[in-house]
C-alpha cells in the first residue's frame, strides 16, 4: 500500500492579492459614488470619462483576474459539485444585490450586475475551458461583437444580459454577456498558458506587507456584498453629524 504523504497543493497568494486588488479599487470607486449620490460631492459618474473609464479598468481587472481563478481551479480537477457550490453563493448574492438596489435606486435596481454576469459567465468559461487557443479567439470575437452588431430584440429587461442592445439600459451596474465574457475567456487562456509556463508568477512568494492583500483576496465576495452597506453607513453617517 502506498503511504507516502499526498503533496502539498501550491498556494496562490499572487493571484489573491491581485483580485484583492480590483475588489479595493470597486470598494474606492463605489465610496466616491455615494459621495456623490448623497450629495457630498460632485461627479457626475454617468457622463464623466474619468469615472467611465474607471469602471471599464476595474469590471477588466475583475472578470480577467476570475478567468484566472478558474484556469487554476480547472487545472486542480474541481469537480462538478464543487463548481456548482460555489456557482450557489455568487448567484445568491447577485439576487441579494437586486433586491438591495431595488430597495435603494427603484426603476435604476441592478438586474444584471458583475455579479449577474459573473454567475452567467463561470458556467460558459468553466464549458469550454478546453478550448486552448480558440479562448483567446473566441474571447476577441465576444469582445468584437457588440461593436458591430445591435439589435434592438436585445434591448428589454429579459434579453439585454446577451449585450446586443442600441441602447444601455437605465440601471446602476450593467455587465451584459458580450463584450465582458471576451475578458474572462482571455483571463482563463492567460491562466492555462501561466500554469503551463510560467507557474511561479502565481505561484511565487508575497512580501510579507501584502499577505493581508492575500487574505482579502480570498475573501472577495463577502467583501464585496458587506462593502456598500458599510460605506453607505458612514456616509449617512457624516451626514446625520453635520
Amino acid at each position: 500500500m502506498n503511504t507516502s504523504p499526498t503533496p502539498p497543493r501550491d498556494r496562490f497568494d499572487r493571484l489573491d492579492a491581485l483580485r484583492a486588488v480590483a475588489i479595493v479599487w470597486m470598494a474606492i470607486f463605489h465610496f466616491s459614488f455615494d459621495l456623490a449620490h448623497y450629495g457630498i460631492t460632485r461627479q457626475n459618474f454617468y457622463a464623466d470619462p474619468f469615472w467611465l473609464h474607471q469602471r471599464t479598468c476595474i469590471v477588466s481587472l475583475f472578470l480577467f483576474v476570475a478567468g484566472l481563478g478558474q484556469a487554476v481551479a480547472f487545472g486542480q480537477a474541481q469537480t462538478w459539485p464543487r463548481f456548482w457550490r460555489r456557482w450557489a453563493q455568487v448567484a445568491g448574492c447577485a439576487v441579494l444585490v437586486s433586491i438591495g438596489s431595488w430597495l435603494m435606486f427603484k426603476e435604476r435596481f441592478i438586474h444584471f450586475g458583475v455579479l449577474h454576469g459573473i454567475a452567467v459567465m463561470l458556467i460558459l468559461v468553466r464549458l469550454t475551458a478546453r478550448g486552448g487557443v480558440w479562448l483567446w479567439i473566441a474571447g476577441a470575437v465576444a469582445i468584437a461583437l457588440p461593436r458591430f452588431i445591435h439589435e434592438p430584440f436585445f434591448d428589454s429587461r429579459l434579453t439585454n444580459w446577451v449585450g446586443l442592445i442600441t441602447h444601455r439600459p437605465a440601471t446602476e451596474d450593467y455587465v451584459p454577456v458580450l463584450p465582458w465574457i471576451g475578458v474572462m475567456w482571455w483571463g482563463m487562456a492567460a491562466g492555462q498558458w501561466v500554469l503551463a509556463h510560467r507557474r511561479e508568477w502565481l505561484t511565487g512568494p508575497l512580501p510579507r506587507a501584502l499577505h493581508p492583500m492575500a487574505v482579502l483576496g480570498r475573501w472577495s465576495l463577502s467583501f464585496y456584498m458587506l462593502h456598500q452597506p458599510v460605506l453607505i453607513g458612514l456616509v449617512l453617517l457624516v451626514l446625520q453629524l453635520r
